[in-house]
């Protein structure tokens, strides 16, 4: 039976619901006081949580207070406490009248860029000294009510890797999916260690950085559990020939992950049709990048993303949390959520989320834990299914993993676990690995 068009997209749409979370208030951190009180309420440690979880609730909050007291001259924080590029706005395809108010304003054009891929065209401004940039934004907005503007906000990567991989969980069976051939997947991330053993027989096709990127912990640890292989270490994707297409946002600057640099890799993912691409990286909603997101999920695409480490009553975070993106959760061993990870209706799935091996920068291997490293499983096993973007394929491949889903918490679909656990069967308690060769 073949699908239309505008059928797979209701059917698409019925299954990655619009999400309207409430964004409940929590304690206050006076410990830090030096950070701005929305995201401090945001990012909040909860008081059931244990001392190695709240540590990963903290992370962010931490990043978010060096990022602001280290690098200043280049990121400040929005209104709402989240960071952003100092003294910049990103229009979404503004017109030659918002251009003119925007002149008017003393607003000054640093760059433009079109990407017709996803029928968008970016405009970033600089905001003069003498204006404040909050201020700058709402000027332009009352002047231009239908303009799509906003700041440049940065996304950060979650997650944590820490110790050794002795007491990690490896998948170390090699499943059956063909010989590999024309398999493909995209990761939004840092840099990326292609010279790591579990990650040589890996086609690269790598972006960003002006083609000189830099291997990450983050990036290096997310894909190998995208497509990592040796032969102690298995991935979600671990065929030969498979292609991953790797582009880096952050470039090893401090102000790198920005709203227009993701978009930028959306569109490029969108121009290599890659089917299935792996955001595990989080902030706040943001005009231009809901307009990228929307752009690519309208085209067949499937985006899948990490939920985030805030804890259950914290704000939705995003990408995750936006319509057709599929937002995945973790779980520790005894298929229990991990307590530091988001919760609400952004949530599709759960995966794997700690006490995971992952390949490390310069050979060997750390455990991870978080969000960050469950979205892989999801994207992994997807991308087995989806190598192209195509808006039918996509609903129905998205349908069967819901359905092979193991249904945890209340029955049906819920907030915490939302269809279920998938991929409980890849990661397997591994041997040490001191105490085989090749380390």
């Amino acid at each position: 039976m073949k699908f239309s068009h505008t059928a797979a997209l209701a059917a698409f749409g019925l299954l990655l619901t619009s999400q309207a979370l409430a964004q409940l208030r929590l304690p206050q951190l006076p410990s830090l006081p030096n950070l701005p009180r929305p995201l401090e309420r945001a990012i909040a440690p909860l008081p059931d949580l244990l001392p190695t979880t709240t540590a990963l609730v903290d992370q962010r909050l931490a990043a978010v207070r060096d990022l602001l007291a280290q690098h200043g001259d280049r990121i400040e924080a929005d209104p709402a406490g989240a960071p952003i590029r100092r003294r910049e706005l990103v229009l979404v395809s503004p017109d030659g009248a918002a251009l003119a108010e925007a002149a008017r304003l003393g607003l000054t054009v640093l760059r433009e860029e079109g990407w017709p891929e996803l029928g968008l065209r970016e405009v970033v401004l600089a905001v003069p000294e003498g204006l404040a940039t909050a201020e700058g934004l709402q000027r332009l907005r009352a002047a231009q009510p239908a303009l799509q503007a906003d700041f440049n906000h940065l996304y950060l990567r979650g997650g944590a890797l820490t110790g050794t991989a002795a007491s990690a969980t490896m998948r170390a069976d090699t499943p059956t999916l063909g010989t590999g051939r024309g398999l493909r997947v995209g990761l939004i991330d840092g840099g990326v260690d292609f010279s790591h053993a579990a990650l040589r027989r890996v086609t690269p096709r790598t972006h960003g950085c002006e083609g000189e990127q830099r291997p990450s912990d983050h990036g290096t640890a997310v894909a190998s559990l995208l497509v990592g292989q040796d032969w102690r270490f298995r991935g979600a994707l671990p065929t030969p020939e498979v292609a991953l297409f790797a582009a880096d946002v952050y470039c090893d600057r401090p102000n790198g992950g920005a709203a227009d640099e993701v978009v930028r890799a959306l569109a490029w993912m969108a121009r290599e049709r890659v089917g299935v691409i792996n955001l595990s990286l989080v902030g706040p909603p943001n005009a231009l990048l809901a307009r990228g997101v929307a752009a690519l999920v309208e085209r067949g695409h499937l985006l899948v993303a990490a939920v985030g480490n805030d804890g259950p009553a914290a704000p939705p975070l995003y990408p995750a949390s936006y319509a057709g993106v599929i937002g995945v959760t973790g779980v520790g061993p005894s298929r229990r959520v991990l307590p530091e990870a988001a919760q609400g209706a952004q949530v599709l799935l759960a995966a794997p989320g700690a006490s995971l091996a992952v390949a490390q920068r310069g050979g060997g291997y750390s455990l991870a834990r978080g969000t960050s490293f469950a979205a892989p499983w999801v994207a992994g096993l997807l991308a087995a299914e989806l190598p192209a973007p195509d808006v039918a394929s996509a609903a129905a491949a998205l349908q069967r993993l819901i359905a092979s889903a193991r249904d945890l918490g209340v029955p049906g679909r819920d907030p915490v676990y939302g269809h279920g656990l998938v991929a409980e069967d890849l990661p397997v308690p591994p041997e040490r690995l001191q105490d085989r060769p090749g380390r």
